[in-house]
C-alpha cells in the first residue's frame, strides 16, 4: 500500500514540474477547459435559479390546491371559441362545493377587480391592488401576519368594511405599519376598518407582491361590480385534505361541477380544473429541458477543451521520450510512468476547470447585484459537478498519451530523445 502512495506522490511532483516548466502551454490548456465549465456551470446555474424564484414565488401555496375557473392554465385540446362561450364559476357554485365536497380542506371564492387608490387622512397609496377573498383563503395560503387577524366568515358573508393591508401600503399610509391597525381608510369612496398586517414579502415573479396588496371580503366587491361582469374573471380556489387521492377527488370534483350545471354525458366540461402541481411538473419539465440544451451546447467547448489538453499531452510526452527512457532504465514501472502524464493531465483539467467556477462564482455576484427582483445562485452540487467534469474530461484526454508514454522501450526511447 506504501508503495503506491509513494508511485502517487511522486507522480503527482513530475506532474506539477511539468505544468510550470511550461507557463504559456499550460495556459493555453487551461482556457479551453475554463470556459468549457463556465458554459456548463453557468447554465446550470442559470437555470438551478430560475427554478428556485418560480418555486419560490409558489411556495405559498401547496401543489394541490385547486382553481376552477372558465380558463385553462395550461395546454387544451377545446377550441378558442368554444371556451370563450364557457360561463363564469358562481358564487352559488362555490356556495354548493362548500356544502357537499368531502375530503375538503378549504374552499374560498375570489374575483379580480382593478386597482384603485386607498387614503388615509391626508395620505394616499396610488395603484394598490385589490384582493377579494373569502374568509377560507387564510388557510389556503401560507399568509403570515405581523399584527391582527384575518376576516372571519361571518364578515365575508355580510360583506363587512374591513381589510387586511399589505406591509408596503401600511408602510406608505402610516408612520409605522402596525399602527395601521384598527384606523378607518378610505376605498371605493366608504370607510374600512383596517383589522390585519401582512408580514413583508419582498418581490414576486408572479404578478404583484402582497406587500402592495388589500384583501377585502369578496361579497364587498360582489355588490360593487356585480355577479354577471365578464371582466372580474371569478374563481374558485379549493384545498384537499392531506393524503387525498388526488385523481379520485379530482374526478369528484369534475362530477359534482357537471351535476350541478345540468350537463349531458355526451358533453364536455365547461369548466377547468387547474391544479399547481400540474404547474410546477412542466416548470420541472422546461427547466430539465433547458438543463439538457445547456449541456449538448457547452459540451461543445468542453470538447474542444479535451482536444486540447490530449494534444498538449502528446507534445509533452513527445518532449520527454529522453526523460521516460531513462526513468524506464532506472527501474520506474510502466504504471509509474503512466500516472505521471495522467495526473498531469487530470490536473491541468481541474485547475482549468477551479478557474472557471471562480469566473461562475463572480458572475453570479455581479449578476444578482445588478438585479433587485433576481438572484443567481451558484449550489455547491454544481461546483462539485463541475469539478467531476473537469477531473473527468483531464483522465479521458490523458489516457492515450499516458498509455503510450508507459509503453515506450527505454533504450528506444534514450536514442529518440538524444
Amino acid at each position: 500500500m506504501l508503495i503506491y502512495l509513494r508511485i502517487i506522490k511522486e507522480s503527482f511532483n513530475f506532474a506539477i514540474n511539468a505544468l510550470t516548466n511550461n507557463k504559456l502551454r499550460t495556459f493555453l490548456s487551461l482556457l479551453g477547459v475554463t470556459i468549457g465549465i463556465f458554459s456548463i456551470i453557468a447554465v446550470l446555474a442559470a437555470v438551478d435559479s430560475l427554478e428556485k424564484e418560480v418555486k419560490g414565488s409558489l411556495s405559498t401555496l401547496d401543489s394541490s390546491t385547486i382553481i376552477l375557473t372558465r380558463f385553462s392554465f395550461g395546454p387544451t385540446e377545446i377550441p378558442q371559441w368554444k371556451r370563450q362561450q364557457f360561463p363564469d364559476v358562481s358564487y352559488q357554485e362555490y356556495q354548493y362545493l362548500k356544502r357537499n365536497l368531502p375530503e375538503t380542506k378549504a374552499v374560498t371564492y375570489t374575483i379580480n377587480v382593478p386597482s384603485k387608490p386607498i387614503s388615509f387622512g391626508g395620505k394616499q397609496a396610488q395603484s394598490v391592488q385589490i384582493s377579494p377573498l373569502g374568509s377560507e383563503y387564510y388557510d389556503i395560503e401560507n399568509l403570515s401576519l405581523i399584527s391582527g387577524r384575518f376576516f372571519n366568515e361571518s364578515e365575508a358573508v355580510s360583506g363587512s368594511p374591513v381589510l387586511v393591508m399589505g406591509y408596503e401600503i401600511a408602510e406608505n399610509l402610516f408612520s409605522n405599519p402596525e399602527s395601521a391597525l384598527n384606523k378607518e381608510v378610505r376605498l371605493y369612496g366608504r370607510k374600512f376598518t383596517v383589522i390585519g398586517i401582512l408580514e413583508k414579502e419582498g418581490t414576486s415573479m408572479f404578478g404583484p407582491s402582497k406587500d402592495g396588496s388589500v384583501f377585502i371580503p369578496v361579497n364587498v366587491a360582489r355588490r360593487i361590480y356585480g355577479d354577471n361582469n365578464r371582466g372580474t374573471f371569478p374563481q374558485i380556489i379549493i384545498k384537499p385534505e392531506e393524503d387525498v387521492d388526488n385523481e379520485a377527488y379530482l374526478a369528484m370534483l369534475t362530477q359534482k361541477m357537471r351535476l350541478y350545471r345540468g350537463l349531458k354525458p355526451e358533453e364536455t366540461d365547461n369548466f377547468f380544473i387547474n391544479q399547481l402541481k400540474g404547474f410546477t411538473d412542466f416548470i420541472d419539465n422546461i427547466t430539465g429541458q433547458l438543463n439538457l440544451i445547456g449541456l449538448v451546447i457547452s459540451g461543445f467547448s468542453l470538447l474542444v477543451g479535451g482536444f486540447g489538453i490530449a494534444n498538449i499531452m502528446f507534445v509533452s510526452v513527445k518532449e520527454r521520450t529522453n526523460l521516460i527512457g531513462i526513468q524506464k532504465s532506472l527501474g520506474a514501472k510502466n504504471k509509474f510512468i503512466l500516472l505521471q502524464f495522467l495526473f498531469e493531465a487530470v490536473i491541468l483539467a481541474i485547475i482549468g476547470g477551479l478557474v472557471g467556477l471562480v469566473f461562475v462564482y463572480l458572475t453570479t455576484l455581479i449578476a444578482s447585484a445588478a438585479t433587485d427582483d433576481f438572484t443567481f445562485i451558484l449550489s455547491a452540487y454544481n461546483a462539485i459537478l463541475g469539478i467531476s467534469i473537469s477531473g473527468a474530461i483531464g483522465l479521458i484526454a490523458g489516457i492515450i498519451p499516458a498509455l503510450s508514454a508507459s509503453k515506450l522501450d527505454p533504450v528506444e526511447a534514450i536514442r529518440t530523445g538524444m
